[in-house]
């Protein structure tokens, strides 16, 4: 069952120009990016920073307003047909600062309890939510629940803010980076807090990381981005096995190894991104490409099937493209 249904999300932020008229332009954030979302799947969002993962989890959860596209949360249009106020209860977030995401004037019970007596839940029952919670992602309620956030370390913090996330019984949890500040042990001990608590609660989670390692360990399907565009999405073992895009194939191959036998001799990629406030036609990639040709510059370049629920944009998997590497069209 498709639970989150996003088509044609496109963010641009125009800049202000300078006292003598310069800059100006707008940054490309996140343009006209389109995917489905099952219910109990792990979504991994992965990409080079400032490709437009975290605009694209704040864009779902409307903490900025899309400029166009359309977001369905259980067959209603997000914004319409289905209020925010319903559909932020329905999909919450953790962030990846723990201690910025807490309120320090508020206990660590009155922050989970927070969100449920916004949406009407009487206050106790909502501190007796808070402190359920509370125990179920690891810290003793009788300890824990009348501290304040700076009396806590990032992991317990970040407990606290996964247990706040929960107290309204969402169906989505978007997860931005939400284990990428804490140490190694502790971070072991978050992911597998946070799959136990998706098989109990029967949550459907997008999990955002630069950690590919933990991406792959976390997720059923993984979607690459590449400055605002998805360059290659499907499932994760069929990704992660046999990548089909030239910027997916580099960025897998960055990822760190313990084989000497598999040592990096080379850079994976080389030279940045394009500008974002004027991206290039076509392919955005085509600037660091050793497949690049000239074709790959005229025009968008869609998603095209790779295999099973697996897509890619990119021409060298396209048949009949006019890549000179691309397959011939079948007759």
């Amino acid at each position: 069952m498709t639970l989150l249904a996003v088509n044609g999300l496109r963010k641009h932020f125009p800049l202000k120009k300078g006292l003598l008229g310069r800059g100006g332009g707008t940054v490309h954030a996140v343009d006209d990016i389109s995917f489905d979302l099952t219910e109990g799947e792990t979504l991994g969002v992965v990409g080079e920073s400032g490709c437009g993962k975290s605009t694209t989890a704040r864009l779902l959860v409307r903490l900025i307003e899309p400029d166009e596209g359309q977001i369905k949360l259980e067959g209603r249009a997000v914004g319409t047909a289905m209020p925010l106020a319903e559909a932020r209860s329905k999909m919450q977030m953790v962030f990846q600062d723990s201690f910025a995401s807490l309120n320090p004037r508020l206990t660590v019970e009155d922050s989970i309890a927070f969100g449920p007596v916004v949406h009407g839940l009487p206050r106790p029952r909502a501190r007796e939510r808070a402190r359920g919670l509370l125990a179920r992602v690891g810290l003793e309620p009788a300890r824990f629940a009348n501290r304040y956030p700076h009396e806590l370390s990032g992991g317990q913090r970040q407990r606290v803010n996964i247990a706040r996330a929960l107290a309204l019984q969402p169906r989505i949890v978007i997860l931005d980076e939400a284990v990428s500040a804490l140490d190694k042990s502790i971070e072991a001990q978050v992911l597998n807090l946070l799959l136990d608590l998706k098989a109990e609660f029967k949550l459907t989670y997008i999990f955002i990381s630069h950690d590919l390692n933990v991406v792959r360990y976390m997720s059923d399907r993984v979607m690459v981005m590449y400055l605002g565009k998805i360059a290659e999405i499907g499932p994760s073992e069929s990704v992660f096995a046999g990548t089909h895009h030239p910027y997916t194939r580099a960025l897998f191959a960055a990822m760190p190894s313990m084989d000497p036998d598999r040592r990096t001799q080379q850079p994976p990629l080389i030279g940045d991104p394009p500008n974002p406030i004027n991206p290039p036609p076509g392919c955005r990639f085509k600037g660091r490409c050793a497949h690049a040709e000239d074709i790959c510059g005229r025009g968008d370049i869609a998603l095209t099937t790779a295999g099973a629920a697996h897509r890619v944009a990119c021409l060298i998997a396209q048949p009949g493209s006019g890549h000179s590497s691309a397959p011939a069209r079948a007759a």
